[in-house]
């Protein structure tokens, strides 16, 4: 079993994730992370050359082959989730978690980070506002439970999760 962490850009997936995966003896696999991996270079850079399509079709891969797996917790693309085609592959793999923070919070934790834009928005603020309005149902029909990650130390957060995703892996197998 597995278990899945989704959430907006900024949520914590990656953060929260790895020590979360730690205290709880599973592997860790940030989606991101693995598609620069498979690709040798940044997917901003696949992005930027042929579009949202061609990393969609690559995420949809990593998902297929990662839920077949055990062991794992998996930080999930922020609009992974948001695919039906990904939501098949995940389901009765593990729980999904959705990591949720004010959108204020989100644009203060990615403000710096270079990102490629998904909804055309110039403003961050807009743009986080704009995919949480047109994502937020997708977002929480997928997931088994939301965790708030705001306010709180990394630490103590990632302490929280850990037990909650403990918790919901137990009752899944139960």
């Amino acid at each position: 079993m597995n278990a899945y962490l989704c959430g907006m850009m900024g949520s914590g997936k990656s953060a929260l994730g790895q020590r979360a995966a730690s205290e709880l003896g599973l592997s860790f696999l940030d989606l991101d992370r693995e598609a620069d991996r498979r690709l040798g270079f940044s997917f901003h850079e696949l992005v930027r050359q042929k579009g949202w399509l061609a990393f969609r079709e690559l995420e949809y891969r990593i998902v297929r082959r990662t839920a077949a797996q055990g062991g794992i917790l998996f930080a999930l693309g922020g609009g992974t989730v948001r695919y039906p085609w990904n939501l098949d592959q995940l389901k009765g793999t593990g729980p999904i978690i959705l990591l949720n923070a004010p959108l204020e919070i989100l644009a203060q934790r990615i403000r710096n980070n270079q990102r490629p834009r998904v909804t055309g928005h110039p403003i961050l603020e807009d743009e986080l506002a704009a995919i949480w309005e047109n994502s937020r149902e997708a977002y929480l029909s997928a997931c088994d439970e939301v965790f708030e990650t705001h306010p709180g130390s990394l630490e103590k957060s990632a302490l929280g999760l850990s037990r909650l995703i403990a918790d919901l892996m137990k009752r899944q197998t139960g």
